[in-house]
């Protein structure tokens, strides 16, 4: 959900502006991959053994639940639209869409697809009503759901099928792979065997790296027309290879590298300011003041995903048993 997420911020100068990581929470028996913040105050997360948390504080005391008949699985990705109502979906067979309005007490079950092969990866939502989810190819094409009414149903993608290379298919890394626009317009970006960036109407490779099921793009940041990839190869964690790229949404997109790219592998990344970004993963987590094109280490901590508050200036990082924030 990005309703107008960044509009209004500040450009920050690049002097005297420095970042560290607190830590928030820790001690979770979960690896947290799903992050929603609403606002400076209502943070959810959600990760494997059915787990959801819930902070109406800022980070300071969590509620924590594990959906019961979900013990077992894995929540990638969570929606969160106010302190009481979210959806998050469950990867894998039989792939599961849940929804709560009663701040994580009680969830329903609003989608079901027993498909063989089914795996949900990410979702997104354009505004209160309108959200997608994309999930692995079935049949060699991209597997999408779309809703209109806040997650009370899905629907099979109705645009025209998109198709997908041998090896090709999307991470549930941190839920960041696909941002929904408005009008029903969406980008993703895919990996494996080959790295894409993917809209209704085209798909294009990506210059990252490629040739393996744990290499490419894992998350997606858009600002404006401004773009920034990050990922690598999740297996090789402290390499810089292939792990960047930027470009504008402008057609056909002109990728350009960083001169210092982050210290490793990056399963998320999130635009602070306008100018100024975050990316992490399970070697660290750096900062560029300058668009993507250098990239500090600011942290040696691992974490799965990273996000700006939607109406706010917060930026939360979740990962395996921890929950932090960046102090800037």
């Amino acid at each position: 959900m990005r309703f107008s997420v960044l509009a209004g911020f500040c450009l920050l100068s690049m002097s005297g502006f420095s970042q560290t990581i607190e830590v928030l929470n820790s001690g979770i028996k979960s690896s947290l991959r799903g992050l929603s913040v609403l606002n400076d105050n209502v943070i959810w997360t959600s990760g494997s053994g059915g787990t959801v948390g819930r902070s109406i504080d800022g980070g300071k005391t969590w509620e924590w639940n594990k959906v019961p008949g979900f013990e077992k699985r894995e929540f990638r990705d969570i929606e969160a639209f106010d302190e009481n109502t979210a959806i998050v979906i469950a990867i894998a067979e039989p792939g599961n869409i849940l929804k709560t309005t009663d701040g994580g007490r009680s969830w329903k079950t609003v989608f079901t697809d027993t498909t063989k092969g089914v795996f949900m990866d990410a979702m997104d939502f354009a505004d209160a009503k309108n959200g997608i989810v994309i999930g692995d190819p079935i049949n060699d094409e991209v597997y999408l759901l779309t809703t209109k009414d806040g997650g009370e149903t899905w629907d099979k993608y109705r645009g025209s099928p998109i198709k997908t290379s041998k090896g090709e298919a999307f991470f549930a890394a941190s839920g960041t792979n696909i941002i929904l626009h408005a009008k029903n317009r969406f980008t993703a970006i895919s990996g494996g065997m080959i790295s894409r960036l993917i809209t209704q109407d085209n798909a294009v490779e990506l210059p990252m790296a490629k040739g393996k099921e744990t290499t490419g793009a894992y998350s997606l940041a858009i600002y404006k027309d401004q773009a920034v990839v990050v990922g690598g190869n999740y297996t090789a964690d402290t390499s810089s290879q292939g792990n960047c790229v930027m470009f504008k949404l402008s057609q056909p997109p002109a990728f350009r590298k960083p001169a210092v790219p982050p210290h490793g592998y990056r399963s998320g990344v999130e635009f602070i300011t306008g100018g100024q970004l975050i990316c992490c993963g399970t070697s660290g987590v750096d900062v560029s003041n300058d668009l993507g094109m250098h990239w500090t280490l600011i942290s040696k901590d691992s974490y799965n995903v990273v996000q700006r508050s939607k109406a706010g200036r917060t930026v939360i990082l979740a990962g395996d048993g921890k929950i932090a924030k960046l102090v800037y």
